[in-house]
């Protein structure tokens, strides 16, 4: 009980969260400092091998009882603790732990998808995170409706731990692959990082070129996604469970007291495995830690916005290809889901239903101007609370905040769709705006001045297609396309089907700007002159047409691919993939491009980025089976466009001057 009531003092705050792992796990082995490292004891037993013994603590059902307040749950802290003799990293390579599933705790590797290893040790085909037989039945329907993409097993994985290829959906032979894809695997794997034996995740780059290492030898969150979905496309599923295990692990308990300290329910930007010395006698003893980084050390010290939201779509998109979906009703990864949605939906001073961020918040990490509303984290905002929904576990704890959700989907969809949303005829109407309107059916809500329609954009937009503009605030419109924001708009289901098809129209009709020599244009157009010393406060690395300042990533290319096949449009995708292979191995796998025509490899690009190489691979893949690409996409959902049609029908842009309307909405 002891070490019971010390894991409930860190979750009360009372003590700082480092968990310690010891062979034999005794009580007294639980050590505390100031942040939640995960640590794993490897001690050296001669020069020239290493005998590595974790208990994996984190990967046994013990992490439950960190919430055990939370679960409401009388777990038996003994009968645990025997279990850990049976959990061990056998050495540095120890892949999984054969015949034995950890369900109940942080950190457990999956195993066997039929069964799992409950607190009294019995094996169950039923999960043991205690939400009921109904959860149970919807796995087995869940597991039906995705039987093309296999369940977990051990067979299948020592078949394509050796090199298969394909999607992971059979048992197919290898086949022949293209050279390049090729060469980009083996670079992918090259990138990969282990603790305790295991992949845990990839670098964001392994260039031996380059002396300024800075954080590139660190595992982001946001870098990891299109890695982890290359994976989970190749039926590798163990990287990408222990990735999120862990990511939870490293998640933010401490209340905000300072500013300082990162808000309860953060993601880190980015971690990294180091091997430092134990105290003591032996010289030998060494430990791994994870050492997370909030953005305390970050360039700008900025704090990740994205981070959480892209750590729930790909928990998703985990279950969907896997077909594990005991995963997401672990009590843990329950409770971590709900701590980012309850940070990003508190009461604020904030007026509108998107989410308020500082600029660097999200892959545009330094100034740019990107502060208030940027469409980027809007899309991945929406996204993350439909993907919430769909995998929160319905119970009473959860009724407030799944109501605060679905009113917040209603309400963030509407505003995007209607007031982000520019295409020619829309920017003739802001062109003839009146100002300083004051009254309830105003039709320039915002205040948006005419003079700031730039020559620019009179001459860029075509005639067919629009998109979504880059922000919105009192008096303030970014007109900038930026590919991103717009390219999940599409995937998430938060641009209309019309929007949608029309985004990947101005693509094509203006493919000579966004994708000209190498996809994808991060933005356009890029900030020149005095706009740039402003904006970005002379940024020597933002230069006109560099890195953030529109740039060109090729990692843009799965984001586009996903966009395309949602809209049966994937001739679209199949042609900038054409290009970029062109390119893209002879120059080395660069992090992003310069110059208007993307033409110049960047000035201060890393080469072998591990993001351009596997969104490459994702793009591959799914153009090669488009199926695929449903554990990303989103559909819109029936509700969201009724209540959608209902507040379209309200709006006094429709309908002006009408008065004693039966129905308000807040938007």
């Amino acid at each position: 009980m002891a070490t019971s009531d010390a894991i409930l003092q860190v979750l009360s705050g009372a003590g700082p969260c480092v968990l310690s792992s010891n062979p034999c796990f005794r009580s007294s082995d639980l050590t505390f400092s100031s942040k939640l490292h995960i640590k794993c004891v490897k001690k050296r037993a001669s020069r020239c091998m290493k005998m590595l013994k974790c208990s994996n603590v984190l990967q046994n059902g013990i992490g439950n009882h960190w919430f055990k307040g939370l679960g409401d749950r009388d777990l038996s802290v003994n009968a645990t603790i025997k279990k850990l003799h049976l959990l061990r990293c056998k050495g540095p390579q120890a892949e999984r732990v054969s015949g034995v599933t950890e369900e109940g705790g942080n950190g457990a590797w999956f195993v066997d998808g039929a069964n799992s290893l409950n607190l009294n040790g019995a094996v169950t085909g039923e999960q043991t995170d205690g939400f009921g037989v109904q959860d149970a039945q919807q796995l087995t329907r869940e597991k039906e409706g995705f039987a093309s993409n296999g369940a977990l097993n051990q067979e299948k994985e020592r078949l394509e731990t050796n090199g298969a290829v394909g999607t992971g959906r059979d048992a197919s032979p290898k086949v022949s692959v293209d050279p390049i894809e090729e060469e980009a695997w083996e670079l992918l794997r090259d990138s990969m990082v282990y603790y305790c034996g295991s992949p845990i995740g990839t670098i964001a780059a392994n260039d031996p070129t380059s002396s300024s290492v800075l954080n590139y030898d660190q595992v982001f969150i946001r870098d990891f996604i299109p890695s982890g979905i290359a994976f989970l496309l190749k039926g590798e599923y163990e990287i990408v469970r222990n990735f999120l295990l862990h990511t939870l692990q490293l998640q933010s308990w401490e209340k905000t007291m300072d500013c300082h300290s990162p808000g309860q329910g953060l993601m880190p930007a980015s971690f990294k495995v180091r091997t430092v010395r134990l105290d003591g006698d032996d010289d030998s003893a060494t430990e791994e830690v994870l050492d997370p980084d909030f953005g305390e050390a970050a360039i700008g010290r900025v704090a990740p916005v994205d981070s959480g939201l892209w750590w729930i779509i790909l928990l998703r998109a985990y279950g969907k290809c896997s077909g594990d979906l005991s995963l997401q009703g672990r009590i843990d990864v329950q409770t971590g889901i709900k701590m980012i949605l309850r940070l990003c939906l508190a009461d604020g001073f904030d007026m509108f239903p998107t989410l308020l961020v500082t600029d660097g918040s999200c892959m545009i990490d330094r100034r740019m101007g990107i502060h208030g509303h940027p469409l980027e984290i809007q899309a991945l905002f929406y996204s993350a609370l439909l993907c919430a929904r769909e995998m929160l576990a319905p119970e009473d704890g959860s009724a407030d905040l799944i109501r605060a959700l679905n009113n917040r989907l209603v309400a963030l969809s509407f505003h995007i769709r209607e007031y982000y949303w520019i295409d020619l005829r829309k920017l003739n109407e802001i062109y003839r705006y009146k100002t300083e309107e004051y009254s309830y059916d105003a039709v320039n809500k915002f205040n948006i001045y005419p003079d700031q329609v730039s020559p620019w954009l009179v001459e860029w937009m075509p005639n067919q297609g629009g998109y979504l503009i880059g922000n919105l605030q009192p008096a303030h419109m970014d007109f900038r396309f930026f590919s991103l924001g717009n390219l999940w708009s599409i995937v998430s289901g938060l641009a209309t089907r019309d929007q949608s098809n029309a985004i990947l129209d101005f693509i094509e009709a203006k493919w000579s700007d966004l994708i000209a020599d190498m996809p994808l244009k991060i933005c356009y157009p890029a900030l020149e002159g005095q706009e740039w010393q402003i904006i970005t406060g002379s940024d020597p690395k933002n230069t006109p047409w560099s890195y953030h300042n529109a740039g060109s990533w090729p990692t843009l290319l799965w984001q586009l691919t996903a966009a395309c096949i949602k809209m049966n449009r994937p001739e679209i995708a199949a042609r900038a993939v054409e290009i970029a292979e062109k390119r893209l191995s002879c120059d080395k796998w660069p992090e992003y491009y310069d110059t208007k025509k993307a033409r110049f490899i960047g000035k201060q690009a890393h080469l072998f980025q591990t993001w351009s190489i596997a969104g490459y691979l994702v793009a591959k893949l799914l153009l090669a089976d488009p199926s695929a690409a449903r554990m990303l996409v989103s559909d819109e959902d029936p509700e969201l466009v009724s209540a959608f049609s209902c507040m379209i029908g309200t709006n006094p842009r429709r309908k002006r001057g009408q008065t004693n309307l039966k129905k308000t909405f807040m938007v």
